[in-house]
């Protein structure tokens, strides 16, 4: 396996987050292994430079950092596991670097197996969205000792524009999951100011315009009509449980985690479609 001053990197799932790491971190010059059990998504990466591997534990033995991105807690402690997963021949000195939204116990519970074999575990959410993954302009939020990251650095540049440690390992998913609090509460707040400013006559476009210059003025509200709205649910029952494990309450979270139940894309597309006269 390659020195760390030479890094190969392994990414586990190609999906919207994983696929633009991966063929950006093969576009720098870095070799680059890839999992995923979809053939096609696989394919697509191979035609950008990136090296399809078998099995997790292969992806493990080749490689000097692992950026997982999977969709669970449980899928991210299935990957990472000693008996099949990344662990199962990963070197020690390698680092696993865990991209998804999951709890900070699930990166404590792979810390502790990775500890047996020698290896680091950093967690580090993404925010930005498909857009900045695409771009390779991710905002990461990390938690971890920082020597493990300053060892890692080098392989964030080509798909992160920045890197923010917040504390020790657990941090940055605590990081993410404010910054999801932050988000939902926005789009669900704009989303009902601008349905009753249309109710009262004025169109959603006219005061989105205004609005982006007053205090409203935000990401959310400008891309609104951009977003997939997939992963609200994850998200803020990740943050109640979260929540629940320090006995917090999130009475505004527990508000907005019922109106997303009533927004979907086709409702903020509705927003900026003309009323008939």
């Amino acid at each position: 396996m390659s020195s760390t001053s030479d890094p190969t990197v392994g990414v586990i799932g190609l999906g919207a987050m994983g696929r633009p790491a991966a063929e950006l971190l093969a576009a720098a010059g870095y070799t680059t292994y890839a999992y995923d059990t979809e053939l096609a998504t696989l394919d697509a990466a191979t035609a950008k430079g990136v090296t399809p591997v078998d099995d997790l534990a292969q992806l493990g033995a080749v490689s000097s950092v692992v950026l997982v991105f999977v969709p669970t807690d449980d899928d991210v402690l299935a990957v990472c596991s000693d008996e099949h997963g990344i662990l199962a021949r990963a070197a020690a000195g390698s680092t696993i670097l865990i991209c998804s939204s999951v709890r900070p116990d699930t990166c404590e519970k792979v810390a502790a197996l990775a500890a047996a074999h020698g290896v680091d575990v950093l967690d580090a959410a993404l925010t930005g969205g498909v857009r900045a993954a695409e771009a390779g302009t991710i905002n990461l939020l990390v938690g971890g000792e920082a020597a493990v990251l300053d060892k890692v650095r080098s392989t964030l540049e080509p798909w992160c524009g920045t890197v923010h440690l917040l504390g020790g390992l657990g941090a940055g998913q605590v990081g993410k999951t404010v910054n999801n609090l932050c988000h939902w509460g926005q789009l669900s707040v704009i989303v009902e100011a601008l349905r009753l400013g249309r109710e009262l006559g004025v169109e959603p476009e006219l005061l989105r315009g205004a609005l982006m210059d007053a205090p409203p003025a935000s990401r959310t509200l400008k891309e609104m009509q951009l977003m997939r709205l997939t992963w609200h649910h994850k998200d803020l029952a990740n943050a109640m449980k979260m929540a629940g494990s320090v006995d917090f309450d999130l009475p505004v979270a527990t508000v907005v985690q019922e109106a997303m139940q009533h927004i979907t894309v086709a409702d903020i597309a509705g927003l900026y479609t003309p009323r008939e006269q």
